[in-house]
This record gives structure tokens, C-alpha cells and sequence, in this order.
């Protein structure tokens, strides 16, 4: 499935902020230079869901704040359920 995030680089500390319309915010500590806050971005939705890192990537917006992030076996639906947990 496919997930909006709308991400805040540069951070004070990592975390999953909410649901900002459609988008999921998080903010990460990373700088937004060659590619550190997008491997953050991924590294932290995997965790947030429980899963591996390697099945979560940024297929889309890779040097803007809002990005489309790929999660690979899992549905909106047990997503979205994830999230709330979290």
C-alpha cells in the first residue's frame, strides 16, 4: 500500500506526530541532505508498524517534505490500525 507522509527533517527527536489531513506527519532528526532524512522516514514508519525496514522505501517526493512511502505487506486497513496503536 501506498502512504502519504508529510516529514518534518531536522527534528529534535524522532516520532509519528499524527494525521495531518490525509498525510501522516513524523519528524525525524536527520538532515534533509543526500538522502539521510528519507532513510530515517522509512526506518521509523517500519518500526512504528513492527516491521522490517527493508519493506517500507519512499517511492515518490525524495528531496520534498511530503513523500509517498510504499509499505509492502501490509493493507490500508491493518496500517491505519498499526498507527493508532502507536
Amino acid at each position: 500500500m501506498k502512504l502519504t507522509v508529510k516529514v518534518v527533517p531536522g527534528a529534535s527527536k524522532d516520532g509519528v506526530m499524527g494525521w495531518l489531513g490525509e498525510a501522516l506527519k513524523v519528524r525525524v532528526t536527520a538532515p534533509a541532505e543526500r538522502g539521510k532524512a528519507n532513510r530515517a522516514v522509512e526506518a521509523l514508519v517500519a518500526d512504528t508498524l513492527g516491521i522490517a525496514s527493508d519493506r517500507v522505501l519512499v517511492v515518490a517526493g525524495h528531496s520534498s517534505a511530503r513523500k509517498i512511502v510504499e509499505i509492502a505487506g501490509l493493507d490500508e486497513g491493518e496500517v491505519h490500525r498499526r498507527l493508532l496503536k502507536s
